[in-house]
């Protein structure tokens, strides 16, 4: 992989098909000795920003990307810092920038049992369409924090009102790094707890989760491990729902399954 280096920083990093693709832009980018920097006059967020969104724009007209979001993400920066500049969200893996996510176990009592919800993704998702995921979880954009993304996506996914997504308890992150086809996906995860009353159900209302459902501690397990059959989880949700099994004791250290998670957790990191 070659860094994207800015301000002598590394901030991305690109296979060298895709880093060698960006020298056709010579005034946004200097590529050469194995390595992408800004071309020398951009030097100011601003200037970056605008000059990136127009690669961009043409690697996607180009199908270079996936689908489009009109949504930014910051780039150098945690939450809720100053940035170095921006960059579209459908080109994050193609700049293999780190990104951050939230994501929301939502548990719940079934006949006086711990079980979890978790959704399917619409059949329309640019990323990962139809796979199982967590009951709520989304990108951090530019410009905002962790608490506000999980109450936005908490709405948009699963209905859930604000007053009962900001109960939802921040217990750490899962790190994942992996080779996608659309670039790398370079991602931290704030990972969050939300106990739901019995008489809460999910309703989306964005039109990206096709349905709900309730499963046991058993069955989330397999789900996780991807061992159930047709379904399949994605692995952003795989990680979060192992940190949740092996953190409340459902998988007995030692065994098996523990191995078989602890391997999951550790080796997309």
């Amino acid at each position: 992989m070659w860094p994207w280096i800015v301000d002598d920083r590394v901030v991305g990093a690109l296979d060298p098909p895709r880093a060698m693709a960006l020298a056709r832009f010579p005034d946004v980018f200097a590529v050469g000795a194995r390595e992408v920097r800004f071309a020398p006059h951009l030097t100011d967020a601003t200037a970056r920003t605008a000059a990136a969104a127009s690669v961009a724009r043409a690697l996607a007209d180009e199908g270079g990307l996936s689908a489009w979001r009109d949504e930014r993400y910051a780039v150098g920066s945690d939450p809720g810092s100053t940035p170095l500049f921006l960059l579209e969200r459908a080109a994050a893996r193609y700049f293999g920038i780190r990104t951050f996510a939230a994501h929301v176990n939502g548990t719940t009592l079934r006949n006086g049992a711990t079980a979890m919800w978790i959704a399917r993704r619409s059949p329309h998702k640019a990323i990962d369409p139809g796979l199982l995921d967590n009951l709520v979880g989304g990108g951090i954009a530019a410009g905002a924090t962790v608490a506000e993304t999980v109450a936005k996506e908490a709405w948009e996914e699963a209905g859930l009102p604000t007053a009962l997504a900001r109960t939802a308890r921040f217990v750490g992150t899962v790190e994942i790094r992996r080779a996608q086809p659309d670039g790398l996906q370079l991602e931290t995860i704030f990972v969050h707890d939300l106990e739901l009353p019995t008489d809460a159900v999910p309703v989306n209302q964005d039109g990206e989760v096709a349905e709900f459902r309730v499963v046991s501690p058993d069955e989330v397990a397999r789900l996780a491990a991807n061992e159930s059959g047709p379904d399949v989880i994605t692995a952003d949700a795989s990680l979060v729902i192992a940190d949740w099994l092996m953190r409340h004791g459902f998988v007995p250290r030692g065994t098996v399954a523990w191995n078989a998670l602890d391997q999951l957790r550790g080796g997309a990191a």
